[in-house]
């Protein structure tokens, strides 16, 4: 006899009143999930929402909110010391202002669509971004992000960013486009070393990050790997770099002028001190170790997401919750 797949719903308040995730909810319901809902209003309570799904043995825990609250919940279950397949598998109805990791992996929009595919879509292994800061470690689903575009998203209000939704990061970018100073950093990883002043900085296992900035455009979560974006200045010269972003196209641009590459991990050493921006969390420091951990956690994905390297295999697949 089959039972219910239990899920735990863990919502970012600022989307708790939602009418079409609150219908969403009730649809699954009717078609027999097992679906309890949880509101986080305070640092902490998503981890603690997480542990206690975890405790209690729920198949999936859904995230309903942006790139912030999948890396609280992803974080918290990370922090658990089994293997993905003990673990909740992990689901995320985009709720944010940006919802860049949702848009780089082809997720639904639409709270009844995204809850469907979980349904629908059996759970497949993603890496997930560790970050080691000296005196504390964080992880991350999507980017972690330095220079220009993390002074944006640090810099944007929040009233804006409910009022222009993602537009409120370019409107904050072109306000600070004559304040640029760039960051002096050296970056190591195997077989790969780098040194000099940037002005941007991508890390990641998603593709975008800041409302759309496509940092790490080939970026796969679940190659073992973290694509790395350095966006240089050019004959030292902000305004050299943001001159040839501006004329030639940003995604044009940006193949001509970045230093990429595809790194199991990589080192970054900033003796003046910087912020990575790890999906809306600031982390300050002067050493960085990033890493990316293969198969930390499954998550519910479209079947032809453009983030994960090969189409799934039936014989290796988790079921559908």
């Amino acid at each position: 006899m089959s039972t219910a797949p239990r899920w735990r719903l863990v919502i970012n308040g600022k989307a708790a009143g939602d009418d079409a995730l609150r219908e969403a909810v009730q649809a699954m319901r009717r078609r027999g999930v097992a679906i309890d809902v949880r509101v986080t209003w305070e640092p902490g309570d998503g981890a603690r929402e997480v542990d206690e799904a975890v405790a209690d043995a729920v198949d999936v825990v859904v995230a309903a909110g942006g790139d912030g609250t999948l890396s609280e919940v992803a974080a918290a279950l990370a922090a658990h010391d089994r293997d993905a397949e003990a673990l909740p598998a992990l689901g995320l109805v985009p709720m944010g202002t940006a919802n860049d990791f949702a848009a780089a992996a082809g997720l639904p929009d639409e709270p009844g669509a995204a809850l469907e595919l979980v349904h629908a879509q059996p759970a497949r292994t993603v890496d997930l971004l560790r970050l080691d800061a000296g005196a504390s470690e964080h992880w991350a689903a999507n980017l972690a992000s330095g220079g220009f575009g993390t002074q944006v998203t640090l810099d944007t209000d929040e009233g804006m960013k409910k009022l222009l939704g993602g537009l409120a990061y370019l409107v904050t970018g072109l306000s600070r486009l004559g304040r640029i100073e760039p960051i002096q950093a050296r970056l190591r990883g195997p077989d790969f070393a780098w040194s000099g002043d940037f002005i941007a900085l991508g890390i990641g296992n998603g593709r975008q990050a800041g409302g759309g900035q496509a940092l790490c455009p080939d970026a796969l979560a679940d190659d073992g790997l973290l694509d790395l974006t350095i966006v240089p200045t050019l004959e030292g010269e902000v305004a050299s770099t943001l001159g040839t972003l501006l004329a030639e196209g940003r995604d044009a641009a940006l193949e001509r002028v970045a230093v990429r590459a595809r790194l199991p991990w990589v080192e970054i050493e900033a003796g003046a001190g910087m912020i990575l921006n790890l999906d809306g969390e600031p982390v300050e420091g002067t050493r960085f170790r990033a890493e990316a951990v293969p198969g930390r956690l499954r998550m519910h994905l479209p079947v032809d997401c453009p983030l994960l390297a090969a189409p799934p295999d039936p014989s290796n697949a988790t079921e559908p919750a």
